[in-house]
């Protein structure tokens, strides 16, 4: 008898569902085996009948694009009875399930882990009652499990994000960003309310994407004097020339004692102490709705990929999976569980740091840049001997680059550093077109698009260094960030070079990543890289709504240089059944099985098909070429348009990730620079999120031929594409 693995959706709800439920479809298919969508969560398995229905490879098409989740979820009273529970595995045995993949929260995968174990107890009992036959009891004697975690507010241990965090990022940010518009206006102060009864990660996240001012998370009550404190922070930037006030809650937020701390509350505290105007917005809902993101659509289709896997193989015990560095991970359900579950005890028993820890490092690190940022000094006296810092940007436009520019600003100045803005990179520094950069200067920069200090891929060539190095000497600079891509790693080995002949140049220089090519090395993702991304896959939704009402083909090209990351991301976020990467080449052969498939596609009634390329895929075989070769093989059954989304790809505002990767790099990298000008060291290096590393180590990290790392750990999402884009009855995978 054929596999037959059940899905379902449970508790809350969570943007990405959809695609986790795709994956899981399509990849168990590739495998021969059968899927069985559960209705309504467990609710379906209790009701049983057309509730439990089988899911074919067109029920899942399409699904990606859409919040909440297609297949329906619902709190169950009958499934915590132990009668409902066996009901529920009748019910599976009757449709030869004994295999399940649950998307839901702790709860959600704590109840199914429970039945697991009954499992054997239930199908004796069915036996015995005769509900279910020998044959049956033999076949399906036990239940393999694996867990998703669906949850906005990620809060499970052990996994780096939960399915549906990053898209409710996207709208608590998005608010924020209106909000602070329509505050600046009037000079007024706002209380923004936002999901996480126990886990402060949307707060914490939000609050540095947003920037905000303030921010109340469970995990780490504030002091006692917490009104004095939020008045101090608040009415320096008032005083710096900030026209708004935005404070951040979390629902579960309290004070050391376990009071609340609500929205209400601190809006009474702002008007009655402050004098502040202030209003509050609870955002509710709408945090779960919407359209999910490209990393909430990418992460949750390689981890159904990975879960189809995991109860595929010898499971003996129940597994969750989730992400690891981008990378599926799968931990004991149990223990991940319980993990979680003893944040709640540790914030309840007041043990606050273990709390903190036990979110993770990432977690602990984002807090105190945080703090950092927000109780940032706007202006330090000049220290003895005075240490000027230039920011400058070195290569294509990411978007975040004036979000890093400002954490750089605010937290230099922290330091005592006297902070200088170069305009239009290496040749802006060569001319001197330099200034100061004061706290105030930057304000409002985290939410804006675009380089507002210019950028430029030139660096400088042998008959410049002298001009650079007398220009370095004149402004009297101390120590170099520049902000930028593979030019800027380029302009990094220069300098070191060139150093000795030049001893002006013998100064602290580190590289912070943005590119939206993904193509640097030692981190998972540069700054830009995701924003990149979600326009690419946003243009992706447009087109196939633009094909709707015909049989038609594109052919979508990407950025990227002789990097796959955008191209093979947004082939997966986007649903693509083929991505052409410049890693891979182009043959002939593999254009006329890929032909061979698309015409046995739409022949077989599929109405719509998507190729992405990298822009550098080939040489040859460009997107004109693909897209007349593809119609002209169709004679007349589709049509093929091909789209170049350009430089659209850089453009747009940040988005929150990109934000918040600007905001930790930056806060390392200020440190270093602190570190380094204290002991005089003229080091070139570069940042990761594992920390600064010297330039002498590049050459083992990058191909500098290709312009691109080493190691891409995005190719991990090949595997995932080529069963998601395998059409059952095809010869033909994405390979």
């Amino acid at each position: 008898m054929t596999v037959r693995i059940g899905v379902l959706t449970s508790g809350g709800d969570a943007q990405g569902m959809n695609a986790a439920v795709r994956a899981v479809v399509r990849t168990a298919l590739a495998a021969d085996a059968e899927v069985y969508g559960i209705l309504e969560g467990w609710q379906g398995a209790v009701d049983g009948g057309d509730y439990i229905r089988p899911l074919g490879w067109d029920d899942v098409s399409g699904i990606t694009a859409l919040g909440g989740t297609v297949i329906g979820t619902a709190r169950c009273a009958a499934f915590r009875t132990a009668e409902g529970r066996r009901t529920a595995v009748a019910h599976l045995i009757e449709k030869g399930i004994d295999r399940l993949i649950v998307i839901g929260g702790d709860g959600s995968l704590t109840g199914t882990d429970a039945l697991r174990a009954e499992w054997p107890d239930h199908v004796a009992a069915l036996l015995a009652s005769g509900a279910i036959t020998p044959e049956q009891a033999e076949r399906h004697h036990s239940l393999v499990i694996a867990g998703l975690v669906g949850s906005i507010d990620n809060d499970m241990v052990g996994t780096d994000m939960t399915i549906g965090t990053d898209s409710a990022l996207h709208r608590i940010v998005e608010a924020i960003d209106a909000i602070a518009s329509t505050a600046a206006s009037h000079q007024r102060s706002f209380v923004v309310e936002v999901m996480g009864r126990h886990c402060g990660y949307l707060a914490l996240m939000a609050a540095i994407a947003g920037g905000a001012d303030y921010v109340f998370i469970p995990e780490q009550p504030p002091s006692a004097d917490w009104h004095a404190h939020m008045a101090s922070v608040l009415r320096r930037a008032r005083n710096a020339g900030r026209r708004t006030s935005i404070v951040v809650v979390a629902e579960g937020a309290a004070d050391a004692d376990g009071n609340p701390i609500t929205a209400e509350h601190v809006r009474a505290v702002l008007s009655d102490e402050m004098g502040e105007d202030a209003r509050v917005t609870i955002l509710g809902h709408v945090q779960r709705g919407g359209t999910p993101s490209a990393y909430d659509r990418w992460m949750a289709s390689m981890i159904g990929h990975a879960a189809v896997e995991q109860v595929l193989g010898d499971a003996s015990e129940a597994q969750v999976v989730g992400v690891r560095a981008n990378r599926p991970h799968a931990q004991p359900l149990v223990e991940a569980v319980a993990a979680t579950r003893n944040i709640a005890t540790l914030i309840a028993e007041k043990r606050f740091d273990e709390a903190m820890a036990a979110r993770g490092h990432s977690f602990v690190q984002m807090h105190a840049a945080f703090r950092r940022l927000s109780e940032a000094r706007t202006a330090v006296e000049t220290p003895d001997p005075d240490k000027r810092v230039a920011i400058m940007h070195v290569g294509g436009l990411a978007p975040g680059m004036n979000a890093a520019a400002k954490a750089l600003v605010r937290l230099g100045v922290d330091h005592g550093f006297t902070m200088l803005g170069v305009q239009g990179g290496f040749p802006g520094l060569i001319a001197g077109d330099v200034r100061e950069l004061r706290w105030g200067d930057v304000e409002g920069w985290t939410s804006t698009g675009g380089a507002n200090l210019g950028t430029r891929r030139w660096i400088p060539g042998e008959e410049e260094l002298y001009g650079l190095a007398r220009s370095v000497e004149t402004l009297g600079i101390d120590g170099i960030v520049i902000v930028g891509g593979f030019n800027a790693y380029r302009a990094l080995t220069l300098l070191q070079e060139e150093k000795k002949r030049y001893p002006s140049l013998n100064i602290p220089t580190v590289v912070l990543p943005a590119s939206i090519d993904n193509n640097l090395p030692g981190l998972q993702m540069a700054i830009g890289a995701d924003t990149a991304l979600n326009v690419a896959v946003q243009a992706v939704d447009r087109i196939k709504l633009s094909a709707s009402a015909a049989k038609r083909a594109f052919v979508v090209e990407t950025m990227g240089r002789h990097c796959g990351f955008l191209a093979l991301a947004t082939g997966v976020a986007g649903g693509a059944e083929r991505v052409y990467l410049n890693e891979d080449g182009l043959s002939i052969g593999a254009l006329a099985a890929d032909i061979d498939a698309m015409v046995a596609a739409f022949s077989g009634g599929q109405s719509f098909w998507l190729a992405i390329r990298n822009e550098e895929a080939s040489a040859f075989y460009t997107t004109d070429l693909l897209t007349r070769m593809f119609e002209a093989e169709g004679h007349g059954l589709y049509s093929v348009r091909g789209v170049v989304l350009g430089h659209v790809q850089q453009g747009g505002t940040p988005s929150p990730f990109d934000r918040i990767n600007g905001v930790r790099l930056a806060a390392a990298v200020t440190d270093w620079m602190n570190e380094k000008l204290a002991t005089g060291e003229g080091i070139q290096a570069f940042a990761t999120p594992d920390g600064i590393r010297p330039v002498k180590e590049l050459d083992d990290l990058v191909d500098w031929e290709v312009r691109r790392p080493l190691e891409q750990w995005w190719l991990v999402l090949k595997p995932v594409l080529a069963a998601l884009g395998h059409r059952p009855g095809s010869d033909v995978a994405n390979t």
